[in-house]
């Protein structure tokens, strides 16, 4: 089983990145998607997931800002992120749970991707 997480990168204050995951050596429209981020010297924290059914749930630091969502045909999931802050900035993780529903719980997740750096600043 295989995480490709793409799509971040270098971004001014107010701008926008679009996150994908890729999956592969396994079928997504079984598991749960979730993405995480992590600050330097901070702990692995829960940013958004997506259930099987498509249920979405979001930090209450991103409410509003970020969408999450998946494309079963593609093997895929996403997070659209708006309105970045500099406090955005951290290494974004995506994983998969096998559980039907989601949580923000690391512990719940068993396939994580590598990270892809997201960096918000002027």
């Amino acid at each position: 089983v295989q995480l490709q997480a793409s799509g971040g990168g270098l971004v001014q204050p107010g701008g926008s990145l679009r996150l994908s995951c890729a999956a592969s050596g396994l079928t997504l429209d079984y598991y749960a998607i979730g993405w995480f981020h992590q600050a330097p010297g901070k702990e692995r924290e829960g940013v958004s997931c997506i259930s099987s059914s498509g249920r979405t749930y979001y930090a209450d630091s991103v409410k509003g800002r970020f969408t999450i969502s998946r494309d079963n045909a593609k093997n895929t999931g996403y997070l659209q992120m708006n309105s970045l802050k500099p406090e955005d900035t951290a290494v974004y993780y995506c994983a998969t749970s096998p559980k039907p529903s989601c949580r923000l719980d690391v512990r719940t997740y068993d396939f994580w991707g590598q990270g892809t750096q997201v960096t918000v600043s002027s």
